[in-house]
């Protein structure tokens, strides 16, 4: 079910969506996100986590799978599982462990849903063919965590 949907104009415009989710994401949350290769994930992320206190620059952790970054309540976690062989070694970055600390975000996050918690967001974005800056971004629940803040996801992204 899909609970939003908007068009981003800009990486500017894809950020204050991320914050927008941000403020009203919880502790245990677990976010995937959703795209082609240079679509805004890590833009995503780096709006996300700066609406948490988060001030230290924020990249892809294409190579070393996990950046943690602490907030002023809570941590994030972004994870890239795109190097990623087996769903097995999802299990090996310590999920379980990321979701009771803080917020997890996951590049690629559907190549290994089967290897998740059934209880998520997605978030994909995809290219506008039209325009190169616009991106559109689908908010997708999974789960009863997310479903019960559909109302609220809209509400934030202003839809």
């Amino acid at each position: 079910m899909t609970s939003a949907s908007l068009r981003s104009k800009s990486v500017d415009d894809t950020r204050a969506a991320a914050a927008a989710i941000a403020s009203i994401a919880r502790q245990g949350d677990l976010i995937l996100l959703v795209g082609e290769l240079g679509v805004g994930k890590t833009a995503f992320v780096q709006g996300f986590a700066r609406q948490l206190g988060i001030t230290s620059p924020v990249t892809s952790p294409t190579f070393t799978l996990v950046h943690r970054y602490e907030g002023d309540e809570v941590v994030v976690h972004h994870v890239d599982v795109y190097r990623l062989d087996r769903l097995s070694e999802v299990t090996d970055l310590g999920l379980s462990e990321m979701l009771d600390e803080g917020v997890t975000l996951i590049e690629w996050g559907d190549a290994v849903t089967p290897a998740l918690p059934a209880d998520f967001l997605e978030v994909r974005l995809s290219y506008v063919d039209e325009d190169d800056d616009a991106r559109d971004i689908a908010i997708t629940v999974v789960g009863p965590s997310w479903a019960g803040r559909a109302a609220s996801i809209r509400t934030a992204l202003g839809r």
